[in-house]
């Protein structure tokens, strides 16, 4: 079996900070790209941040753009989210996926964050 699994979720107040892990078990990823979507009750998924396997290529949302940055740890097959300066807003399951191809191929089950003002 190939598995996503996140961590590191929790109630933390605005302006304070998480960091996400997403460990990969079942197979190596390297060569992937990985990434990290989140999802509101009621609000469709959305984008969050990539990365590539490398680590030299990021990309991120215009909503978290400075105050999050996603890294990789290829060795370990895990993926980080750093979620600095947190919003309100940013409450949401995180879930991370990977690819290889032109689609995720891969989602972990999600984990959840919740900012409170």
């Amino acid at each position: 079996q190939v598995q996503l699994v996140e961590s590191g979720g929790g109630l933390v107040q605005a302006g304070g900070s998480l960091r996400l892990s997403c460990a990969a078990s079942g197979r190596t990823f390297s060569g992937y790209t990985m990434g990290w979507f989140r999802q509101a009750p009621g609000k469709e998924r959305e984008f969050v941040a990539s990365i590539s396997w490398s680590g030299g290529n990021t990309a991120y949302a215009g909503s978290v753009k400075g105050r999050f940055a996603i890294s990789r740890d290829t060795a370990k097959n895990t993926v980080y989210l750093q979620m600095n300066s947190l919003k309100p807003e940013d409450t949401a399951v995180y879930y991370c996926a990977a690819t290889n191809t032109a689609s995720w191929d891969y989602w972990g089950q999600g984990t959840q964050v919740t900012v409170s003002s």
